[in-house]
This record gives C-alpha cells, sequence and structure tokens, in this order.
C-alpha cells in the first residue's frame, strides 16, 4: 500500500494530535498521506507544506486510496463505508468514539498501523443493503444503500405508523409501532439491539426486520434470507409523509402509498483486520465497557 487516505470526524479538534500521529505513522512507512481538502486549514493547518500530505476533495481521496483510516467512532465509520464500497476500498477504523465496534484499532495502538504494509492484515467483507423508495406507481423516488440499517418512521413526532411488510412479492404482516428498523448483521449491534432485534453474526446471509414499540405483542422481530426482496409500504392515513432514515444520517421522505424495497446490495464493505478476535469475544468486551 502506498497511498492511504486518512478521514476524521470533523469534531474530533480535542483529538487533532492523534490524527496528526496516524499521519506521521503511516509517513514512517513510506506512504503518501491523501487528505481531505477540508482539513488543510484545520486539524493539519500547521503540516499543511509536508510533501508527503496530499490534499484532495472527498470523492477523489477516496478514488485514489489504497485505503482508508477512518478516525471516529462508528458513525464516522459508516459514512466512510457508504463513500468507500463504489470504490471497492478497504477502511480501518481507529475509534475514537464510544463503542467502535467496527473499529480494528485504539488511539493507543497507533503502532499497529505497520501491519498495513507488511501484509499482516485480512479484509473482513459485510453485507450492505440496497434500497429503494417507490411511488405508488412503481416510479423510483429514491435510491440508496447501507451498510447497518434503514429506519421507517414518523419522524421527531413519536406517532403510531402502518406499514406492510411483503416478502417477494407476498404479503408477510403489518406494524402499527412507531416505525421499523431493516438491519444487515453488521447493523444488528445497533439501533434494531436496542429495539429488542437478535444478534446477529455479521458472516451470515440475512437481514432483519425489527418494529420499533409495536402496538401488538404478537409484532416481533423478523429475520430474512439475503437473497429476499423485502418491501414496507407507507399505509398510514394519519401521516401524509414518513420518514426513511439511512445508516443515521442521510433522510428521505416517504409519502402516502410509497413502498421502500430492500435487497442484499451489489457493493461490500471491506474492513481491515489485525486480529481474528471472533465476533463474539468483541462483542462481550464492547457490551461490558458500557455496562
Amino acid at each position: 500500500m502506498k497511498q492511504i487516505a486518512i478521514v476524521t470526524n470533523f469534531n474530533i479538534y480535542d483529538k487533532a494530535n492523534a490524527a496528526i500521529a496516524v499521519a506521521e505513522e503511516l509517513v514512517l512507512h513510506g506512504a503518501t498521506v491523501l487528505l481531505s481538502s477540508i482539513n488543510k486549514d484545520r486539524i493539519f493547518r500547521m503540516h499543511k507544506n509536508r510533501k508527503e500530505f496530499v490534499y484532495l476533495s472527498l470523492d477523489e481521496l477516496y478514488r485514489q486510496a489504497d485505503a482508508i483510516v477512518v478516525l471516529g467512532g462508528d458513525g464516522t465509520i459508516l459514512d466512510a463505508a457508504r463513500r468507500a464500497a463504489p470504490y471497492n476500498k478497504p477502511l480501518l477504523g481507529v475509534n475514537m468514539g464510544r463503542l467502535g465496534f467496527m473499529a480494528e484499532l485504539e488511539v493507543n495502538q497507533i503502532s499497529e498501523l505497520g501491519k498495513l504494509f507488511t501484509g499482516e492484515y485480512t479484509l473482513d467483507k459485510r453485507a450492505m443493503l440496497h434500497i429503494t423508495v417507490k411511488t405508488e406507481s412503481g416510479g423510483v423516488r429514491a435510491e440508496s444503500f447501507a451498510l447497518n440499517d434503514a429506519v421507517i418512521s414518523n419522524g421527531s413526532v413519536a406517532r403510531i405508523v402502518d406499514l406492510e411488510l411483503s416478502a417477494n412479492g407476498k404479503p408477510v404482516t403489518t406494524y402499527r409501532a412507531d416505525g421499523v428498523i431493516l438491519s444487515t448483521p453488521t447493523g444488528s449491534t445497533a439501533y434494531s439491539m436496542a429495539a429488542g432485534g437478535p444478534i446477529i453474526d455479521p458472516h451470515l446471509g440475512c437481514f432483519c426486520v425489527t418494529p420499533i414499540c409495536p402496538h401488538s405483542l404478537a409484532a416481533k422481530p423478523l429475520v430474512f434470507r439475503d437473497d429476499t426482496v423485502l418491501a414496507i409500504k407507507n399505509t398510514c392515513q394519519r401521516e401524509k409523509m414518513l420518514y426513511l432514515t439511512v445508516d443515521g444520517k442521510i433522510n428521505f421522505e416517504i409519502y402516502r402509498g410509497d413502498s421502500v424495497t430492500v435487497t442484499t446490495s451489489r457493493l461490500q464493505t471491506s474492513l481491515i483486520r489485525f486480529t481474528d478476535s471472533g465476533f463474539y469475544n468483541v462483542l462481550k468486551s464492547k457490551m461490558n465497557a458500557c455496562e
């Protein structure tokens, strides 16, 4: 690897020294460090004339990098995953958040970055969702993809919504709930878990539908094979419009009669791993950390 990008949470001014330390460690191993132009006069303003640092637009940064080192929490990694997946570029997470389920390193493990240059790593492939919002007449209103989840809800107002779920064109169930979460196995330890959904091994070929505070004792999370075509229709009569939130960041409007179609995406996220800690060991460690 010759060109390594560093992507940061733009609100980590208090951790700017760590970002600079990562850059210096990469340069020590002969890498050219690709940085967002946004950070030229921010985190790296005292180092902006270093010949080893190249400043690019975000799109160009992801296109040119051999790998991307992501400094931040899981939210920052999710944002980087959506940008990196179309270019098939691997991510290495350095945790600066709280849990950091997807991060491989903590800030005090920066010296481990040398393994990028000796080949002492594996790629952990994670499935993503392809999400399409369709009008009642079948027109495409919006498209996106997600590493964690897609959430249909009433937005900021806590009010029950009505939704119909179908799989491969056949009706499955209806929901009266605050909303539903459609998650990948990777996303099963996020919002879905908090809403009572199952924890799923990230390498299983499936995805999960979890109702949020359903108004029924019979409404339970459902797990589907990853070759299923799911559709959730907005049948709510009280509200003209609902909202679809993708990976906690991107929002789309869903009007009455619209459907959200979810399939497994052709895109994947590749996470760089230096050790094979095992999913359940990581899960236990992270869950104990927040007790």
